[in-house]
């Protein structure tokens, strides 16, 4: 598209791609670096940062829902050229999300770090990885239009998501960070409404490019797909396997045990009796 001609790491994809390889490469040799060190605390960089982050989130969704707005934007289905200055706007705070997804690279190597390993995940890594290379492409070819729905909402989410992040660096706001899994079930409601707005314009065609919109329904689809399993795991399964390894918390107390605890030592305190 003529009109982001120049921005900055967008006439080439070769910066996008190398930044790629050195997030990939950082996570392989970071694994590696932290194997047989302690991990760091860095809890005054994750409050800065994530701060940050909400901060940039809360700019791009606002910006986005005044560009749009003043552009007459039709919700079912935006065409790229139409709302003239509009459009330059919605393209400039696109960028600014694409920008977005290389810092984002932060927070695994973060989790590098801190050696959460469990955190790094398939579904974290390819969704990173992904997304920036992703809106390199649409920064180049789709760069408004029906493109802001998407970003829209993420940023709504990020901003969200971002907020939990940095009060839960704070040990004393942790106990306030019950809706971790609604923020998951906020995540899986974007992906689907993402692809049904994304679908509306194959339905009712405006002349936003058709293998576009397939493309991002498919990309979408697979999200949903990894989200599940993601949330089936941590909130479906997990609780169960818990239950079980965990005392009840209405057992019965006696002399500063649970009497569990005499059920399961039964055979050892009886053989102390016999004695």
């Amino acid at each position: 598209d003529a009109r982001v001609r120049g921005w900055f790491l967008l006439d080439s994809y070769l910066p996008t791609f190398f930044l790629t390889g050195a997030y990939l490469l950082c996570i392989w040799l970071g694994k590696k670096f932290m194997k047989d060190r302690p991990p760091f605390s860095l809890r005054a960089h994750l409050i800065v940062y994530n701060l940050g982050i909400t901060l940039l989130s809360l700019y791009m969704l606002i910006e986005l829902i005044l560009a749009t707005w003043e552009g007459g934007y039709n919700l079912q289905c935006q065409n790229l050229h139409s709302a003239g200055e509009a459009d330059i706007r919605v393209a400039k705070v696109l960028w600014w999300y694409y920008f977005s997804k290389v810092i984002e690279f932060m927070d695994t190597i973060f989790f590098v770090l801190r050696k959460k390993s469990s955190q790094i995940t398939f579904l974290h890594v390819y969704h990173h990885a992904t997304m920036f290379n992703i809106w390199w492409c649409v920064l180049n070819w789709i760069p408004c239009g029906q493109s802001f729905f998407g970003p829209t909402l993420n940023s709504f989410i990020h901003v969200l998501m971002y907020s939990y992040y940095g009060l839960s660096v704070i040990p004393s706001m942790r106990k306030y960070l019950w809706w971790k899994k609604y923020l998951t079930q906020a995540q899986l409601i974007q992906f689907l409404l993402t692809i049904v707005h994304t679908l509306s314009a194959a339905v009712k065609p405006c002349g936003y490019p058709f293998g576009c919109l397939m493309f991002q329904s498919s990309y979408m689809a697979t999200l949903v797909v990894l989200f599940v399993n993601f949330y089936i795991k941590t909130y479906w399964k997990a609780p169960a396997r818990t239950a079980i390894k965990e005392t009840p918390v209405t057992t019965e107390i006696k002399n500063g045990f649970h009497k569990d605890y005499f059920a399961a030592a039964n055979g050892f305190l009886n053989n102390k009796k016999a004695q």
